[in-house]
């Protein structure tokens, strides 16, 4: 039998998965991750654990599916966006790759718009503002705080595209995972060497760039034997995280938005010509279809949030949930239930990690607002899921605001696999949600975009057409969503009246 393979390297764990050529999902494993955080605001990872999970999790699915190597037609990453891996002239790793949440460098964006000539100029250049997730900032920072690792650095490249040259030997990245670095011309889908000028790094520290369906090496014989897969196996360009997931989302035609609540929260819509926000609040960037772009924004702690909850506050449910074997996370959606919607004003602002989207801003910090002797648990819980949709909300308003069409959202991760927050987003969104037939997110589209690579279909837009279709649609309560289109603009004025003090507050730490 013929298969795809989707490798999508996520912060959490690697995720791995087997589609058939009609864009059947035939098998998917996991690999699990873990996190450094040296310092406040860090967050770094080992790009040899990478290595070591996709080694672990290939050889799984392709147990899982009963699949032979000869099996395999064509591979296709994805992976979490910003994240810079150094290497020297022997391809060796200097240092632990910095990620896409890490908030060290507020120093460095401020010098990147400067030498640009200000933000709305930035933008101009590359589409985006210079955010502390990027790839350039990050490079500035290892340039001004460790120069003995950049003295000896001679290639970044992003984590996906380190895997590709453990796999193949070849330096090559592709359009929307390179949008994400800073450095490229989003318009003109090239390295924007006239801003690396101003910045005064060497364009050949980034890697040659290609579409996302293009193929760009080869397995060699050491990356086929860690897989277990054939050596000379196809491997596509691929695309970053969120460019992968609205493949695997179908969403590549307007009207249709994916929002997915995995760790990070993000809204992603297509466009066929790029468009920008002059406040940059959301990101514009190359889509994972050839000559297409996109739009999207990015919380940075979504279902992150509740996952913060559980791990610190919900003791109760856990042991509840082994006593019961239950998921813990059932267990508090059920409970959060309970509580009216709005709960009685209070508010969960879910800045734990700083924000990106709407707020551009490493000081914010997470907080309750509103509580008072009447505040139960239920309340409590249910304020969080509110508040990490109240974000996601956010970004619909920016799309709406910059004629990005919307008539339905196809909905992913975490929060789509509670049928009560399926329906919390419906109502706070006011607008119809559905899930699709294959909810397998970045791995699945990287499978497809390996299929056109392969020939298997002639475009994205077609892959997409012949594999994916909605299986559910959640409408909106009008009388809650009434209600929680009262409570959002409250939501949204907090961030407001807090900024000042959120700086104050991070200053202590």
């Amino acid at each position: 039998m013929a298969l795809l393979l989707g490798i999508d390297i996520g912060t959490s764990g690697t995720k791995t998965l087997l589609c058939n050529t009609r864009g059947s999902v035939v098998a998917t494993t996991t690999a699990p991750h873990t996190i450094s955080t040296p310092h406040p605001g860090w967050s770094e990872q080992d790009p040899a654990m990478w290595w070591a999970a996709v080694g672990k999790a290939t050889r799984a699915v392709l147990r899982e599916a009963g699949a032979t190597k000869e099996d395999i037609i064509g591979v296709g990453l994805s992976g979490q966006m910003h994240g810079s891996v150094f290497l020297d002239g022997e391809d060796n790793v200097l240092r632990p790759a910095i990620l896409w949440n890490d908030q060290r460098t507020a120093r460095q964006c401020a010098s990147i718009e400067k030498a640009a000539g200000g933000r709305r100029k930035l933008i101009n250049m590359v589409g985006n503002p210079a955010l502390t997730g990027f790839t350039a900032p990050k490079i500035l920072w290892v340039r001004d705080n460790e120069p003995a690792v950049f003295k000896k650095t001679q290639r970044v490249l992003l984590p996906k595209d380190y895997i590709r040259l453990c796999m193949t030997g070849e330096y090559a990245t592709e359009v929307s995972d390179a949008s994400g670095t800073l450095l490229l011309d989003v318009k003109k889908r090239a390295w924007n060497k006239a801003l690396m000028k101003k910045l005064r790094l060497d364009p050949g520290l980034m890697p040659p760039c290609y579409e996302s369906q293009e193929v760009t090496g080869q397995l060699h014989a050491k990356g086929a034997r860690h897989l277990g897969l054939a050596e000379g196996t196809p491997v596509v360009g691929g695309g970053g995280d969120q460019a992968c997931g609205a493949v695997g989302n179908g969403v590549v035609k307007a009207g249709i938005v994916s929002a997915t609540l995995g760790t990070s929260g993000v809204v992603f819509a297509h466009a066929s010509e790029p468009a920008y926000d002059p406040e940059g609040r959301v990101h514009t960037m190359c889509s994972a279809v050839k000559g297409q772009w996109c739009v999207f924004g990015c919380m940075l702690s979504a279902a992150g949030s509740l996952q913060w909850f559980k791990n610190q506050l919900g003791h109760i449910e856990i042991e509840e949930a082994k006593k019961r074997k239950a998921d813990p996370y059932d267990l508090l959606t059920r409970k959060a239930s309970k509580a009216p919607a709005g709960c009685e004003g209070l508010f969960f602002l879910p800045y734990l990690t700083g924000e990106r989207c709407p707020y551009p801003d490493p000081d914010a910090r997470g907080a309750f607002i509103g509580l008072t002797s009447r505040t139960d648990r239920s309340a409590i819980i249910r304020s969080v899921l509110e508040g990490v949709t109240y974000g996601m909300k956010d970004q619909f308003v920016i799309f709406e605001e910059m004629g990005v069409k919307i008539t339905k959202a196809r909905l992913s991760g975490g929060g789509a696999k509670s049928g009560f927050w399926r329906q919390l987003q419906a109502d706070i969104y006011g607008k119809q949600v559905a899930l699709i037939n294959a909810d397998e997110g970045p791995a699945y589209g990287a499978a497809l975009l390996a299929g056109v690579g392969v020939k298997v279909w002639p475009s994205v837009p077609a892959a997409c057409k012949a594999a994916i279709r909605d299986v559910q649609i959640i409408k909106p309560d009008r009388k809650t969503a009434s209600r929680y289109a009262e409570y959002h603009p409250q939501y949204q004025r907090l961030y407001g009246a807090l900024k000042k003090e959120f700086k104050a507050v991070a200053a202590l730490a």
